[in-house]
Parts: structure tokens; sequence; C-alpha cells
């Protein structure tokens, strides 16, 4: 029982450390009643010494009260620097409970010196002796209201010496004040209690609103999908890391994923957030201590490299990212299998704000797409000529007469089985006043970038079905239409509008699509696709073999023809892993009953290959370059001669 009460006392008089938010919103605002506090304690102890100066030893009305003003002004002088620091909570603790000790050191020591004083002076010296203990213990008790323990151990320190020493010295005015300040001292240790209950939970509460605070923060900088940090936190820490980089070499990689999207429509959205998400921890498991990586929406995630390693080294954890991309991906519903490009840009290299390296990152991404996808692509001093021609190109496309600079060239696919030529294919030039010939590869990507495809479209299919108006009837005009032209219902409806206005019999016309303009917006592409097959036009898949989803494309669209990528067909004769998939491709255009037009022919030997692999329409420069409108009927009768001749010859 007596161990029980024991402990309980101890702990009124002691700091508690189970709540370190309170342990330091005590410290903090303790720290500002300091100078309050002292300042009461030495200027009413100073008074009561200038009135006990001339009838008390210099000792006890100088000499005390000047080493009083020494030791708190050092505890003051502590407080002052610590004003400003925030404390871990052991710390907060320790400076409290100091505090405890001192208060028990300070208020024993005033108020028995206070007491010393008495037999010096007369009854109204006395009475100020009296009013010194209660003004400054209520003050101190005041000023120690965030730390209970502290009043605690002050009032009772200050009333059991007054109320004993008064109470023995027989003056009963003097015990009369004894008993009042004990009253007043008990009620304010309970307005102490409730305020501090109060503070407590103001405390308490500030903690847990700070805590909903960090984790909205939180939330609002993190991909809820992957767990990943989201775009709007990768752009703030890029800001502050190429803050901080100080001309140390800083690097921002894009990584997106080829073949997301056709699996995405392929097993619907499920499956592909489950994707996304071990696409994610696949990434996260590879990042290093100074690589920071987000997603940033969609299939695209960024990274940045803290001091960056040399480039060599950079590009080896490129592709160490895209390997492992490759990989398959064992999800519940099925095993789908992608990969993934990189596009690297490093500061100060190559860029001069955080702005210009993200930039610039994407441009090397977007590079490596086209031209070396499933890789790393570092951007380069190279890139950054293709730029400024790619902005000169710009300039010059967005305000270029479209109808009086573009005009149309023609390449013939040709039958090698009869040597007759089939179609012709529209192919895009540009010459401008300003910059001269133009290649397609530049100025195209270009005009898809500000929004002209859909004019330079209508342009060159008005002039291209004017010119194949004067074939022969059996000669068909191939054209190809871009993302834009299949993923917008006004440029379908457009285009339906030129075929009708030129008199062409629609059957005359096919029209080429790639895999990555149907994957923009498949449903609006399909829908595109289905009107112009309604029409007649006929439909052929460009590029096939390349993309990810090609043979579920062949059963969801109304397709009459698939072209072989020139890609396949390079060294045919030499390559056997070519060899086998031409060879595949062609059995399964003919098994679908679908025509297969092989393009990017150059060598005799891969003609010959072609030839024995079954191979029937043909593209490429061996046959012919591609002619300016002016030499099709020429080379249509040199062809026909040709075959007439072969045919000669053949029955001969």
């Amino acid at each position: 029982m007596l161990k029980t009460i024991l402990t309980r006392m101890s702990r009124l008089f002691s700091v508690p450390g189970d709540n370190p938010d309170l342990l330091k919103a005590q410290f903090e605002v303790f720290s500002s009643q300091v100078p309050l506090m002292y300042s009461i304690v030495l200027i009413n102890a100073w008074a009561l010494a200038l009135n006990f100066m001339d009838v008390a030893p210099a000792w006890i009305s100088l000499h005390l009260p000047a080493g009083f003003t020494l030791v708190c002004g050092l505890r003051l002088m502590g407080w002052w620097r610590a004003r400003h620091i925030v404390p871990t909570a052991a710390a907060a603790r320790q400076a409290l409970t100091q505090t405890n000790l001192f208060a028990l050191l300070l208020t024993t020591t005033l108020t028995a010196w206070a007491l010393a004083l008495y037999p010096y002076g007369d009854a109204q010296m006395q009475a100020n002796i009296a009013f010194f203990i209660g003004i400054s213990g209520l003050g101190v008790i005041i000023c120690l209201q965030q730390l209970p323990s502290a009043a605690l151990i002050a009032a009772v320190v200050i009333n059991v010496i007054f109320v004993m020493y008064f109470s023995l010295a027989g003056v009963a005015a003097f015990a009369g004040m004894a008993v009042n300040l004990l009253l007043v001292s008990v009620a304010l240790l309970l307005v102490v209690s409730v305020q501090f209950r109060h503070f407590s939970g103001a405390v308490s509460a500030r903690r847990k609103l700070e805590a909903v605070s960090r984790e909205n923060f939180r939330l609002a900088n993190l991909d809820s999908l992957t767990g990943l940090p989201n775009r709007r936190q990768f752009f703030s820490h890029l800001d502050e890391t190429f803050a901080a980089a100080n001309g140390r070499r800083l690097a921002v990689g894009i990584i997106d994923l080829d073949g997301f999207k056709p699996v995405n429509d392929l097993y619907g959205h499920k499956v592909g957030d489950g994707l996304l998400v071990e696409v994610g921890r696949r990434l996260s498991a590879l990042m290093h201590a100074n690589v920071h990586i987000a997603r940033l929406g969609g299939d695209e995630f960024a990274l940045t490299v803290a001091d960056c390693p040399e480039d060599a080294d950079l590009l080896t954890f490129g592709e160490r990212i895209c390997t492992a991309l490759r990989k398959p991906f064992v999800l519940p519903e099925a095993t789908v299998q992608l990969s993934g490009s990189i596009g690297f840009a490093v500061f100060p290299e190559l860029a001069d704000s955080a702005q210009e390296l993200y930039e610039r990152a994407d441009y090397a991404l977007y590079q490596g797409k086209r031209s070396n996808r499933g890789h790393a692509v570092l951007f380069s001093g190279s890139h950054v000529v293709e730029i400024e021609q790619e902005k000169r190109i710009e300039q010059a496309l967005s305000h270029a007469d479209l109808d009086r600079e573009i005009v149309v060239f023609f390449q013939p696919i040709v039958d090698i089985q009869n040597g007759r030529t089939v179609a012709f294919e529209a192919l895009a030039r540009w010459t401008s006043p300003v910059l001269g010939p133009v290649p397609p590869g530049q100025f195209i990507p270009v005009a898809e970038r500000i929004g002209l495809i859909g004019q330079l479209t209508r342009v060159l299919l008005r002039k291209a079905l004017a010119t194949a108006a004067d074939w022969p009837e059996d000669v068909v005009l191939s054209f190809n239409l871009s993302t834009h032209d299949v993923s917008s219902s006004d440029g379908a409806v457009a285009i339906v509008g030129i075929i009708l206005a030129s008199g062409i019999d629609p059957k005359r016309l096919d029209f080429e699509i790639t895999e990555t303009a149907m994957m923009y917006d498949f449903v609006q592409a399909k829908a595109a696709i289905d009107m112009l097959k309604a029409l007649g036009c006929g439909i052929a898949l460009d590029d096939f073999g390349t993309g990810y989803s090609s043979l579920s494309q062949l059963h969801a669209l109304p397709l009459t023809k698939i072209k072989i990528d020139r890609s396949f067909v390079t060294d045919l004769d030499k390559n056997p892993a070519s060899f086998k998939i031409v060879k595949s491709l062609l059995a399964l255009s003919s098994d679908m009953g679908l025509r297969c037009v092989t393009e990017g022919v150059e060598t005799e030997e891969e003609l010959a290959t072609l030839r024995k692999l079954g191979g029937q329409f043909v593209q490429g420069y061996l046959l012919s370059r591609p002619i300016a409108e002016d030499q099709v009927a020429g080379f249509l009768q040199s062809a026909a001669a040709e075959a007439a001749g072969n045919g000669h010859r053949a029955s001969a």
C-alpha cells in the first residue's frame, strides 16, 4: 500500500516520457516562458533585498541576491540559446527533468533566504517578506503551468516552509496569510491541472492533424496502383535533386513499355493493372540508393540517377532494365511478354535546367522507340542537331503552302510471278522554299506532332487520286493513313468525301495502316476502317511482324492484305532467322486468304529467295525507286513490254 502511494507520488513530481510530442511541445512553450519567470523572481528578490540593505548583513542582503541573479542568468542564457532548437523527445525530457530539480532548489533557496531576513526587519518589512514569498510563488506556479510537476514542486516547497514558519512565529496575521496562500496555491494547481489537460489535448489533436496531413501528402505524391511515387512527386524530387546537384552529374531516364496497350486491350484493364504493378516491382528491385523511380502515368515510368556514373555505365544500367522487362510476366490470368525502351539525358553536359533535362530524356526515348525499340538510348550532341533541324522544319511546315509544295511520288508493287505492276504506293515528297528538299522521315513526324498530318493526308490523297484516275483500271493505288486519320471520326469522313469526289472506284484503293495507329484508339480506328471497307476499299496492315499484337489484329480487323516489314527482308538469303520469319508470314497470309506484299527488296539474291519461298507481290529499290507522277505511264509501258517479252521467251 505504502509502495503504491509512493509510486503515485513520484509520478506527480516526475516528467512522463510516454508522449514524445507532448514533451517537445512542453519544452517549446516553457522555453518561451522562462524569461518571464526569472524576471518575476529576480525583480521581487532585489526589491526585497533593497528593503533590508541597511539593516541586514551584506552577505544576506547583497551577496546572496547577486548569486541568485548569476545562477538564474546562466539558466536564462541556456534556455534562450535553445529557444529555436527542436530537441528530441529524450533531450526535451532531460531538460524538463532538470527544471524540476532546479524548481526544487530555487524555491527552497529563495524561501529560506527570504525567511532568513525576517529577524532583521520591523513588522512592515516582515510583511514584505510574506508578500514576496506569496507573489513570487504564485508567479512561478503560473509560469510553470505547462510543466505541472515543477509547478507542484514549487507550490509544495513554498507552502510547507511558509506555513510551518509563520505558524511557529506566533503572529496571527502571518499565519492567516500562510493559510490563504495555501488555499490560493491549491486552487491555482487545480487550474494548472485543467489547463494542462487542455494543452495535452491540443497537442494530441495537432499530432493527429499532422499525421492526417502527412498521410494526405503521401497519398497525393503516391501512385495508388503501383505504390511508387507519382508524376507530381517525381517532378518535385527532380527539382530538389537538380538544385542540390552543384555541378555533379545527374541523369533522368524515361521508360515506356512497348506492347502494353495490346495486352490491356486483349486481356482487359484488370490484367493491365496487374501487369503495371509487377513492372513497378521489377523496376524497384533494380534501383540503387542513388536512383529514384516513379510512375508518370499509363505505361510510362521515370527515374533520376544522382551522382550519375559515366555514360557507358549508365547505358549498361539502362540495358539491365530493358532486359528485365523482356522477361515474361506470370500473372494469375495469363503469362504476358512485352519490352521497354528507355531514354536518358545527363546534366550538366547536355541540359541546363531540370525541365530541359526531362525533355531531352523524353526526346531520347522517342528516338529510341523509332530506331532502337526495347533498348536504352542516351541523348547526345547529334540529338541537339536533330532538335534544331526539327524546329526549322516545324517553322517551315507551319507556313507551307501544302497544295503547291507537296508532291506525290509512286513506288510500284509488282507481281513477280508474271512481272505485272499491280499497284503503286503513294509517297509524300516536300520541297520547302526555305529548306529545300526535306525527307519524309523528317517532316511527317513533325506534321504529326504539330497537328498538320490530317491536312497533309487530304492534300496527298486528292493529288494521288487525280493521278491514279489515268491509270489502267487494274492498277491499285496504295495509300498510307496516319494515327490521326483513323482515330478521328472527322478525319475518316473527310477521306470518304475525297474518295467519292474523285470518281475513282473505291475498289482500286488500298489503305495501309500501322499497328501503332490502331493501338492509339482501337475502337475509333476500327470504326473508321470498317467505314472504308464498306465503301469497297482494301485494308492493308503495314510493317507486319514488328508489333506485339499483329495476330490479334488479323482477327479483329477486316484486312485484305499484309505487308512484311523490310527489316525481315534485308539479307534474307543470308539470315536464317529472317528466312524462317518470312516463310511463316507468307504461309500465314496464304492460309487466311490475304495478299502479302514484301517490302524492301534490294538485291537479286533477296528476290530469288522470295521466289523460292513462294512470295508473289514485291516492292523495293531493286524493282524501282519511287517515281514522279509523270513517269508512271512510261514505267507501266516498260513493265508491260518486259512482262510480254518474258512471257514470249517462256512460251518459246
